[in-house]
Formats: structure tokens, C-alpha cells, sequence
């Protein structure tokens, strides 16, 4: 493959290296920015952190465009992303596409100051707004009490949620990199909405044992959070975000990945 144009922050993660894989698929060929610096699907590692200046040079060296994962953990990520933006701006860094979420608008918390930030500066941008993952089910947060206690835990009540594939993501965060022309606007998907009582439900038929679903306040969610390491502020954030999905925050449903994708 040819020297890398496309630098995937989070390379290594659920959404960058899947990213990474439909990429050299295509014989395309990406820079991987990490902690570690490792490398995936073929392509080349650069250690990378968002808070050490350090390691932006050689991270952005002769890239066109720019996958963002924002830092974890962090409830406000643009004073820790603007930096290495303007950098990136300097350096002749083009195009840029960020993972964000549904209920994260424009200007708003989180991604949404990101978003923003990126539509007033960057020449090329899309930004991302897939709903909840489906691998938050199999991969993340909810895979431990599934397997060990048979419960999913949140605090979404009877809401619906539109999850989503992680590969369905990748795919749209492809077309956004390397379409010939900019999107320069923001994706929503998320194919049918489903409440956490049905997931369960699908869940529990699949794996052959009952599934239940624990319904929590919004405050015990971000207790529990807190509990498995999190820092108030981003656990309060995320408890938040589930007690707006009960409020019916993610209740609709997007063809955005066939339109993108085809």
C-alpha cells in the first residue's frame, strides 16, 4: 500500500480499527495513532496522546485527513482536541470526520463543541451521530453482567433506542474519509429502535438463558458508574444521556448508512 493519507485516532479501537480493516480492504492505507503506538490491519502504529504535544508531528506528517475519537473519559474533550486541530489545520490537514453521538448536537455538550469547532474551521468535515452501539452488548459495558448475573443495567425505562453495528459505522466513516467530495455535515444512524426490555429479550433467546433488565434511576446509574471507575462528572453525563433516551431522546430510526454506503 502506498504511504498513509489518513492518520485513525483510536485506531486500535472498536470503531478505528474496524475502520482500519475496511480500509486496507480497499488497499488503502492509514496511520494508526494510539497510547501504544501498535499498529492494525496492516497498517503502520504511531504512538499518539491527545495531551502530549510531543507526539503530534509525527502523527500528522504528510496526512490528508483525520479520524477523531475524542480522548476518554473526559465529560468536555475540545480543550484537550483544539490543539492538536490547529495543528493538524497547519500542517494542510483537510478533511476531518469525528465520532460523535445522536443526542449530542451542534454546540452542544460533550462531541457537540467538537462538531462546532470543526464546522467553522475545517475546509472538510463530517461528523458522525450514530445511536448506542449494538457491541456495547457483546463487547463493552453490558457484556460482564450478561454473562455473570443474566442483567443489563441502565436507567432508560421504556425508551427505544436505534443501536447500531460498529462495522456500520466503519463503513460511513470510510465514505466520509475518502469520498471525492466532502460531506460537510452531520450522519445520524440507527436502523430500528428497540427499548432495552426487548434487547434483553433478543438477547436471552440467543444465548438461550433469560436476560433481564434492570431499570434504574438516573442517579443510581451514575452511582454504579462511579463505582466501576469513572469520574463523577463523565458518570453523571452518561447516566444523563440514558435518562434522555427514557425521555424518548433516541426514539427515530435513519437510512443514513444505506444512502452513505450503498
Amino acid at each position: 500500500m502506498s504511504n498513509p493519507s489518513i492518520l485513525l485516532t483510536g485506531g486500535t479501537g472498536k470503531t478505528g480499527r474496524r475502520i482500519a480493516a475496511q480500509l486496507a480492504g480497499k488497499g488503502l492505507s492509514a496511520r494508526i495513532a494510539s497510547p501504544t503506538g501498535a499498529g492494525t490491519a496492516g497498517h503502520q502504529g504511531v504512538r499518539f496522546n491527545w495531551l502530549n504535544e510531543s507526539t503530534r508531528a509525527a502523527a500528522l506528517a504528510g496526512i490528508s485527513a483525520v479520524y477523531l475519537l475524542a480522548p476518554a473519559g473526559v465529560a468536555e474533550p475540545l480543550p484537550a482536541m483544539q490543539p492538536f486541530l490547529d495543528q493538524a489545520l497547519n500542517a494542510g490537514v483537510h478533511r476531518f470526520v469525528l465520532l460523535s453521538a445522536s443526542s449530542l448536537e451542534e454546540d452542544g455538550p460533550m462531541m457537540g463543541k467538537v462538531h462546532a469547532h470543526l464546522k467553522w474551521n475545517a475546509p472538510e468535515w463530517a461528523v458522525l451521530r450514530p445511536t448506542w452501539f449494538m457491541q456495547n452488548f457483546s463487547e463493552q459495558q453490558h457484556l460482564p453482567t450478561i454473562q455473570d448475573e443474566g442483567r443489563i443495567y441502565s436507567a432508560t425505562g421504556d425508551g427505544r433506542v436505534p443501536f447500531i453495528d460498529a462495522d456500520d459505522i466503519a463503513a460511513v466513516a470510510v465514505a466520509a474519509l475518502t469520498s471525492g467530495t466532502a460531506f460537510n455535515r452531520d450522519i445520524i444512524t440507527g436502523p430500528q429502535a428497540l427499548s432495552y426490555d426487548e434487547a434483553a429479550a433478543i438477547i436471552g433467546q440467543a444465548i438461550g438463558r433469560r436476560v433481564e433488565h434492570v431499570r434504574l434511576s438516573g442517579a443510581e446509574l451514575a452511582r454504579r458508574h462511579q463505582a466501576l471507575g469513572l469520574n463523577e462528572a463523565y458518570a453523571k453525563t452518561l447516566a444523563a444521556m440514558d435518562t434522555a433516551i427514557a425521555h424518548g431522546a433516541e426514539d427515530r430510526v435513519t437510512d443514513e448508512v444505506q444512502a452513505v454506503t450503498g
